[in-house]
């Protein structure tokens, strides 16, 4: 027990001549802001029918609907991380000519496939292609 207390003392006496210096900060740490992230999210419609009524959403201009030939395209850009999408297409008329009836409605998120529907019947059925996006 003496040589503890002894070897104590001994350790305790050589850490008193030793100066210890604290640096702290003399100005608030700068918060790193997030970066924003930028989505293209792209409505893309084929086919070979001669007109299509289309139904999409989109953020700023919410439902929109259009009465168009195909091809289609409409695209935006979000920086939204949960996305609600919806993409809906019926054909209107097919040509007299078209023995082998086809329609593709897509939804591409960043260059990728994120949801897709596809039909080859002459029925005159509603496409619909939806889902919720999270970054």
């Amino acid at each position: 027990m003496r040589v503890c207390l002894a070897l104590c003392l001994i350790l305790f006496a050589a850490g008193c001549d030793r100066e210890i210096t604290i640096n702290l900060p003399t100005e608030p740490t700068q918060k790193e802001e997030p970066k924003v992230i930028n989505s293209k999210i792209e409505f893309r419609v084929v086919g070979n029918a001669s007109s299509v009524r289309i139904r999409y959403s989109t953020p700023a201009d919410g439902l929109i609907q259009t009465v168009t030939s195909l091809p289609f395209f409409a695209a935006f850009n979000t920086t939204e991380s949960l996305l609600f999408l919806s993409l809906d297409v019926t054909p209107l008329a097919y040509p007299l000519s078209v023995t082998l009836p086809f329609l593709s409605a897509q939804v591409f998120v960043n260059g990728n496939l994120f949801r897709e529907a596809t039909s080859n019947d002459f029925f005159f059925s509603t496409l619909s292609v939806n889902g919720t996006w999270r970054r």
